[in-house]
């Protein structure tokens, strides 16, 4: 396999749009969780992303504001927050 081959992170990675309803920050963990409204699960915000402030930053002003955001994770059924963009439809 060549380098940056994996299927799984190749495989369509597309920005979805999700509803913030929980930031859970704990002090000693390396992570921040995230629920969306529309997944029982946890995401989660790795605090080595570079862009981690301005990701936490989008994510608080969407939960704060009950509005929609684009959310692109490591793989199409991955946890971990990669990137968000504001919705399309604001």
């Amino acid at each position: 396999m060549s380098r940056g081959s994996n299927p799984k992170r190749q495989s369509r990675r597309v920005y979805r749009e999700m509803t913030v309803v929980l930031v859970r920050e704990p002090e000693a963990a390396g992570e921040v969780e995230v629920a969306f409204s529309e997944s029982a699960r946890f995401y989660r915000l790795s605090r080595q992303n570079p862009k981690f402030e301005s990701i936490l930053r989008q994510l608080r002003e969407a939960r704060n504001e009950k509005r929609v955001i684009r959310v692109l994770l490591d793989f199409p059924e991955g946890e971990v927050i990669e990137d968000v963009q504001p919705s399309s439809s604001a």
